[in-house]
């Protein structure tokens, strides 16, 4: 089986989406979030995608910036850290997060390989487009597909169709990679090959389908693609 294009998500696969708070904590006068910065981040996560799963069952659909800053807002609160500025700082950061330290390498290897490489994301557009320049791996990506074109979050199989309709493929050419498992499960159902970066050694999700791979990190991505 041959494989002609590696799509990736976004959010926690490439951009490491506990960095805004990491970085804010470090801060001077950041005590408070200090001591509690790994379970905001955690908190901010975890609401961001139920908030999305939320909006595509009940169909009432808002972008992926509305949604990023409802879940801040309810971590924030959680925590017990109403704080203005620290909410306009988190919310700034989110612009500029980190991409994973083998994020370059490893698309630079699939680029070398002749294989296309594009993000498939809940992120907006703009959104995509801001990470992307902070990480600077524009050059290694030959799209940005953004679910805002469909409508609805994922897992909605209209998002994974966007990628068969962008590089004119059947579904079992493309190796999709998430590091979210319900992501990877749902692009398996729809019939890509897929990979789930596991980072945090989580288990499988009980799902009807599951990924066909299970990584720890984002570097050995080239060799399932071309072998």
């Amino acid at each position: 089986m041959t494989i002609s294009a590696c799509i990736f998500d976004a959010y926690g696969t490439l951009f490491d989406v506990a960095a805004a708070a990491r970085v804010a904590s470090a801060e001077p006068g950041r005590e408070a979030l200090a001591a509690i910065w790994p379970k905001l981040a955690e908190d901010w996560r975890r609401k961001q995608l139920e908030y999305t799963w939320l909006r595509a069952v009940m169909r009432q659909h808002t972008d992926f910036w509305t949604v990023t800053q409802d879940g801040l807002d309810w971590a924030l609160e959680a925590a017990g850290l109403c704080d203005p500025d620290l909410r306009e700082r988190l919310l700034a950061l989110y612009w500029e997060l980190e991409a994973y330290p083998e994020v370059p390498g490893m698309l630079g290897r699939l680029k070398a390989a002749g294989l296309q490489t594009a993000i498939l994301s809940n992120g907006t557009p703009e959104m995509l487009a801001g990470a992307v320049r902070s990480a600077g791996i524009g050059d290694l990506l030959d799209d940005t597909l953004s679910v805002e074109s469909t409508g609805i979050f994922k897992p909605d199989a209209s998002v994974y169709r966007l990628v068969t309709e962008r590089f004119d493929c059947t579904p079992d050419k493309v190796l999709f990679v998430s590091s979210n498992g319900w992501d990877a499960a749902a692009a398996s159902g729809f019939g890509f090959r897929t990979a789930w970066v596991n980072r945090a050694g989580l288990p499988m999700d009980r799902l009807p389908a599951r990924p066909h791979h299970v990584l720890s990190d984002l570097t050995t991505i080239p060799d399932l693609a071309t072998r």
